[in-house]
């Protein structure tokens, strides 16, 4: 088990670890404001803006939490050339992520979710977005740059919002250059892509994707997690439970509780599991506690409203609030 030294040791070795991250990139744009009356053409609440803003969001978001925990990225990804583009290399430089492996195309807009908030409560969300599937060239391309850099990667993770990007070809592909390089590649899948990622080391759906990716509606999740880990011929399966916390699956199935705390939004948190949970399988750490660290980080990002990322300082903090509940 570990304590507050070895854990601030672990967080502080993430600055020498450098991961890929392959996936949908997407900005997200929030409207905040507040409602204080119904708009008398429409029965539609009329929103006082009190402040707009955005933030990396998809794989953009993995990237992002990464970067916040002071590991170096490289990002594989395809956006459009056009001013939502600029956007988020621009947010991406500020931040000193490098976005040179980023290809940029006329053929698809970058992909942009505006969310309409008020009261913590969402009210709208509208979306630019075109989730055709990479043309052939593009697929090549996108795989041509990420043979040049596979030998600086110590993990990889595969980002699936289902916007084109990770394609049948992409995804098995990457997952086979990682195999044969030992590299450790992780997967946040959408079900209906589940068999493109057969043979990677890990993936953390939720036991509503888990149940999507088996083609069933219920199921035992001890079931569940051991027939899919099976299938799709994983080293282990990380399955997020949302209140009954998370299940790893190795050669046994270990769970880790998750710890009461007011939760104000989810999003995001997905993107924050698979990035510390890779992160720490990285620096050496056991996947018993590496669940562990990722379960902590969640806790504190469903704490915040918006797409959010995990600071050192808040895994520490909330790691130490909840350690003695946790066994070995």
């Amino acid at each position: 088990m570990t304590d507050q030294l070895n854990l601030k040791k672990i967080l502080n070795s993430f600055k020498d670890i450098t991961i890929g991250v392959v996936g949908d990139l997407m900005l997200d744009d929030y409207i905040i404001g507040s409602v204080e009356r119904i708009s008398p053409e429409a029965p539609v609440p009329v929103v006082t803006v009190k402040e707009e803003r955005f933030s990396l969001g998809g794989a953009a978001n993995v990237v992002n939490n990464l970067n916040t925990l002071g590991a170096k990225t490289v990002c594989f990804g395809v956006i459009g050339k056009d001013g939502n583009g600029d956007r988020l290399i621009s947010a991406f430089k500020e931040k000193n992520i490098d976005p040179s492996a980023i290809i940029r195309t006329d053929l698809i807009p970058t992909i942009v979710k505006k969310r309409v908030l008020a009261g913590n409560q969402q009210l709208l969300r509208i979306d630019w977005e075109d989730a055709s599937p990479l043309s052939p060239e593009l697929e090549d391309e996108l795989i041509t740059e990420f043979k040049k850099n596979i030998d600086r990667l110590d993990a990889v993770i595969l980002s699936d919002y289902d916007k084109g990007i990770l394609t049948p070809k992409v995804a098995k592909e990457i997952v086979k250059l990682c195999k044969e390089k030992n590299i450790i590649v992780n997967v946040d899948p959408k079900p209906k892509n589940a068999l493109n990622y057969m043979g990677a080391s890990s993936m953390t759906p939720n036991k509503k994707e888990a149940m999507e990716c088996m083609g069933i509606k219920t199921a035992d999740f001890e079931e569940l997690g051991k027939e899919l880990k099976e299938k799709l011929q994983l080293n282990n399966l990380l399955l997020t439970r949302s209140e009954e916390g998370m299940s790893l699956f190795i050669d046994r199935v270990i769970n880790i509780p998750t710890f009461a705390q007011e939760v104000y939004d989810v999003t995001g948190a997905g993107d924050t599991v698979i990035s510390v949970f890779t992160l720490a399988t990285a620096a050496g750490v056991t996947l018993h506690e590496a669940a562990k660290i990722a379960n902590t980080a969640a806790g504190v990002v469903v704490g915040k409203v918006g797409t959010s990322t995990a600071t050192k300082e808040e895994i520490l903090e909330f790691y130490e609030k909840i350690y003695d509940k946790w066994g070995a």
